[in-house]
């Protein structure tokens, strides 16, 4: 039976086995660990319907950072910008990890954290391959997905190198895109109503659901353009881009 800790693609296994609707022990023994192991890892990262293993691993490795950095002797060392290193990287872990939690990989949430927290703005690709200590594979990878949401767009820098910068109008478009989606299910309940009946249960169902979508989509629309309007983009030179 292994010891030490569970690895990255021993926590991937628990979480297929969880999606199977397996038992602790029998996850246990397809990973040749004790029962107790399994169930005090999936208990301490969100419980058996929300334990995502990438999420794990990373709180993992955020209490083994905080263990080295808090010991006796522990070197504190200083950033390049003056700033005092250990507390900006746990901030920066925070954050990274509360993109994860909203559904984005680890590098992709990796990289739009190291694109708002760092003062230039913008990163290289060679630049973020140093910062998160992974593959130029994987930064290429995660800036496709982040480009293909509208989270982060490509510029041309010096010479042949391309510059990615986080949109300074994201939010602005995260919100509509959420408001359309809002608006795209009241029609289909509204398609419903008039299919089962206005007057059957089912239809009075749905026509709710219609219009309580209807309301929080309309608002979320308002409250993006009033926001946009009053606040703009909040930074010098990051005027928002028009779609």
């Amino acid at each position: 039976m292994p010891a030490g800790r569970l690895t990255r693609q021993e926590r991937h296994q628990i979480a297929l086995g969880l999606a199977d609707d397996l038992a602790y022990a029998e996850i246990a023994r397809r990973l040749d660990r004790p029962t107790s192991t399994v169930t005090r890892e999936v208990m301490r990262n969100g419980g058996p319907a929300g334990y995502r293993a990438d999420l794990a691993q990373r709180a993992t490795e955020q209490r083994a950072h905080q263990r080295r950095a808090t010991a006796p002797g522990a070197p504190r060392a200083q950033r390049a910008d003056g700033r005092d290193s250990p507390a900006v990287r746990e901030y920066e872990e925070t954050f990274t990890t509360l993109f994860m939690q909203s559904g984005l990989p680890r590098v992709a949430a990796g990289i739009l954290t190291s694109l708002y927290t760092t003062d230039a703005g913008s990163l290289t690709a060679a630049e973020l391959v140093r910062r998160l200590e992974v593959s130029p594979a994987s930064i290429s990878k995660a800036i496709a997905l982040l480009e293909g949401q509208g989270l982060v767009i490509r510029e041309r820098g010096d010479g042949r190198r391309e510059r990615y910068i986080a949109d300074a109008d994201v939010w602005y478009q995260s919100m509509i895109a959420a408001a359309r989606s809002n608006a795209q299910i009241a029609a289909t309940a509204r398609d419903g109503v008039r299919l089962l009946g206005q007057d059957s249960p089912a239809g009075a169902r749905l026509e709710n659901m219609a219009r309580f979508m209807d309301f929080v989509g309309e608002s979320i629309a308002r409250a993006a353009e009033q926001a946009r309007g009053l606040l703009g983009s909040g930074g010098e030179g990051d005027a928002p881009r028009e779609r």
